[in-house]
């Protein structure tokens, strides 16, 4: 990779932790009515795979699947920050206009879908998506993100075993974070790396350090161009750690400290900052310059989205319901609809 893109990724990951950190003090300071779910140390993983997917705004781009605690990749795919703090404070300028208070969000021409709560289903939605793109012959690649203990879940097995046998171009990037809410990996799977599941499905995988933005986008970039070249899904895992627990209200006291100590000292800002210094990039101050810029940025658009309203009960059904008269189909109604010719339709 060369310096412009170093710094870029820089940049995005900066971009994530600012957010998130404003987004915490929005919490405390009691603008939030639900919680928070913080990627603190995950931010090369988000960051480093979304950087290598095909980013358009027409709707003919790649498309992404992001976990909650994936904001960097959403940044990256053009979910702004403006719209990430008018979804956590359910604003109703927000892209779901105060209709929930999460990155549940969907945007088809930028190709963002929002996860849903279920656990493992985005990848059963993802293939289903990707498969569309398979038979209608479009170059274009799917990325679903799932935690570790997402992959103990009935729909991720089977998301995965369809997607595999359809050779969906389908990038999955298993979080593999250690902990599923107080859960250690340990509980979930005897196995040491996810990597190891992959060739039950007869799929490819590589296990990557989750820390390095740089060694992430060299094996997420790999696997997108063998599942854009018909090579079918392939699986990328994480190795990282989550520096804090589930949401806010997760104190984390499960976590032995020494363990998180030597996580906090592969921290992938840390990590690249030292990188973009040493190898000359850019100068401590520029970096320092860089860093207020986003602050800026960030802060700003905090403030906007605190100032802007909530949503009035007259919208909350607006996009809901219809005033089209759609006809019903016979299976959906109590009684056999036998239609003008007086006949019940034929079964087949």
């Amino acid at each position: 990779m060369d310096g412009g893109q170093l710094l870029a990724l820089f940049r995005w990951m900066y971009l994530a932790r600012a957010t998130e950190e404003r987004l915490e003090l929005l919490l405390k300071q009691g603008h939030l009515t639900g919680n928070i779910y913080r990627g603190l140390g995950q931010e090369a993983g988000a960051v480093g795979a979304a950087y290598a997917l095909d980013r358009r705004e027409d709707g003919t781009g790649d498309v992404l699947a992001p976990t909650v605690r994936a904001s960097g990749a959403l940044f990256l795919f053009g979910g702004a920050p403006i719209d990430f703090f008018r979804q956590y404070l359910a604003r109703s300028t927000g892209p779901t206009e105060g209709r929930e208070a999460n990155v549940h969000w969907v945007d088809f021409e930028r190709g963002i879908l929002g996860p849903v709560s279920p656990l493992g289903t985005m990848l059963e939605v993802m293939a289903g998506v990707t498969l569309s793109f398979r038979v209608r012959g479009e170059d274009r690649v799917g990325m679903v993100f799932a935690g570790d203990g997402a992959s103990s879940t009935g729909a991720w097995h089977e998301g995965l075993s369809f997607a595999a046998a359809q050779r969906c171009p389908l990038v999955l990037m298993v979080e593999a974070n250690q902990w599923a809410f107080s859960t250690p990996t340990a509980g979930n799977t005897r196995l040491t790396t996810f990597a190891d599941k992959a060739p039950a499905y007869g799929i490819e995988a590589e296990s990557v350090d989750g820390t390095d933005v740089a060694a992430v986008f060299e094996a997420t970039r790999h696997a997108v161009r063998r599942a854009r070249d018909g090579k079918g899904p392939q699986m990328v895992e994480l190795r990282y750690f989550r520096r804090l627990g589930h949401a806010q209200h997760d104190s984390q006291d499960y976590v032995d400290a020494d363990v998180l100590r030597r996580w906090e000292e592969r921290d992938p800002l840390s990590r690249s900052r030292a990188r973009l210094l040493e190898q000359g990039i850019v100068t401590e101050e520029e970096l320092e310059r860089l860093c207020g810029e986003v602050e800026a940025e960030v802060r700003g658009a905090a403030d906007r989205a605190v100032a802007e309203p909530t949503p009035v009960g007259e919208r909350a059904l607006a996009p809901v319901y219809t005033d089209r008269s759609v006809p019903v189909p016979w299976t959906r109604r109590d009684g056999v609809d036998r239609g003008a010719t007086g006949t019940p339709p034929a079964r087949t």
